[in-house]
């Protein structure tokens, strides 16, 4: 299965978007500091996720949700009961 995911950061109160085959793996190594793009605003708590069964729609579901803030500005108010559970975990 593949995954895009959104992480957030409660300390700095940011947002980020990726995509894994593996999603507690990934969600290891961002808190680990082992990206760049991720190592400064940890620790991160996975918020959302969705799976595809297409690498393919993963991807292009991942890079619409990273250029488009309406997209991810939605999403967020679909899941805006779960950024106040991790802010307050």
């Amino acid at each position: 299965m593949h995954c895009i995911y959104i992480l957030y950061s409660p300390p700095n109160n940011t947002f980020y978007v990726g995509y894994t085959a593996n999603i507690k793996r990934r969600l290891e190594s961002h808190n680990a500091g082992e990206n760049k793009s991720t190592m400064n605003n940890r620790p991160w708590k996975l918020v959302y996720c969705e799976y595809f069964l297409s690498k393919k729609d993963a991807l292009i579901r991942e890079r619409k949700l990273k250029n488009h803030g309406k997209g991810l500005s939605e999403l967020k108010k679909r899941f805006s009961e779960s950024i106040k559970i991790a802010k307050n975990n």
